[in-house]
């Protein structure tokens, strides 16, 4: 199946209309909190939400700190784990491996297009944001939590790594789900279960007592982008989220394809 087929047919799903309908409405719903409960700020920190309204740049980055642990992490999931088991639960799954294509190759378009699609949500969010908060708030300087700040023309590149980041911090869960995708015929399964675990590596984040371990989580590093918002740019946090991120993500896709080579497709 080519590519572009693919694509258009993940397209056209309700699943995919719905959750970029979500995506692209999530900043107007956070602009609309703030109109009505006034500007965020507490007496104690200041938190990137606290800056949400001093500029454009400072709303986008207030997006993407909402939308970091949790509401990124379900188009991923879904747009990667809902590929291969939707097939098998409609059984469609073995007409498309009737046709003189290798498996290896059907499973590489279709995870090729789930992270094309997990791409455009991770970009969405702060993008939206950018263009809601500029008209809102107006085009300024990036404010920091520490009380520095970023000239408009450096904030945007810096925002740009931040977003690269989080994309390639997510390939781990776009991983998992879809090795879980390959594993069962039901899609429900096999998002949630990424979701699910996605939300136990948060909370064992949490956990002190773990130590040194919790940097073998995922989840320890995945506001590291916020490094690239500092007034001098630190790549350490982000190299390393990004090298733990990336080591799961091939560990999970051997044992897909490996899995799928194997398995017997009867749906």
């Amino acid at each position: 199946m080519p590519l572009r087929v693919e694509a258009m047919r993940q397209l056209r799903r309700r699943r995919t209309l719905v959750i970029g309908g979500v995506l692209a409405a999530m900043p107007f719903v956070i602009l609309a909190a703030f109109q009505i409960g006034g500007t965020p700020g507490r007496p104690d920190r200041t938190t990137f939400i606290d800056l949400a309204t001093a500029s454009g740049a400072n709303f986008a980055v207030t997006m993407l700190f909402v939308g970091t642990g949790f509401m990124l992490v379900i188009p991923v999931a879904l747009f990667c784990g809902d590929t291969v088991a939707s097939e098998a639960s409609w059984s469609s799954l073995r007409y498309l491996l009737a046709a003189p294509v290798p498996r290896a190759r059907l499973l590489a378009r279709k995870f090729a297009v789930g992270l094309a699609f997990s791409a455009v949500a991770i970009v969405m969010l702060p993008a939206i944001g950018l263009v809601v908060g500029t008209v809102a708030y107006g085009w300024g300087d990036l404010k920091l939590p520490a009380g520095a700040s970023l000239p408009a023309g450096e904030a945007l590149p810096r925002i740009a790594i931040a977003v690269a980041f989080v994309f390639l911090s997510e390939l781990v869960i776009a991983a998992l789900a879809f090795w879980l995708s390959t594993a069962t015929d039901a899609p429900l399964g096999a998002v949630g279960g990424a979701v699910f675990l996605s939300i136990i590596t948060g909370v064992l984040d949490a956990v002190t007592a773990l130590g040194d371990l919790r940097e073998w989580l995922p989840a320890h590093w995945q506001y590291a982008w916020a490094d690239a918002l500092q007034p001098q740019l630190e790549w350490g946090g982000m190299l390393q989220g990004v090298s733990l991120s990336l080591s799961y993500a091939v560990v999970l896709l051997v044992l897909a394809f490996r899995g799928f080579a194997r398995k017997d497709v009867v749906s």
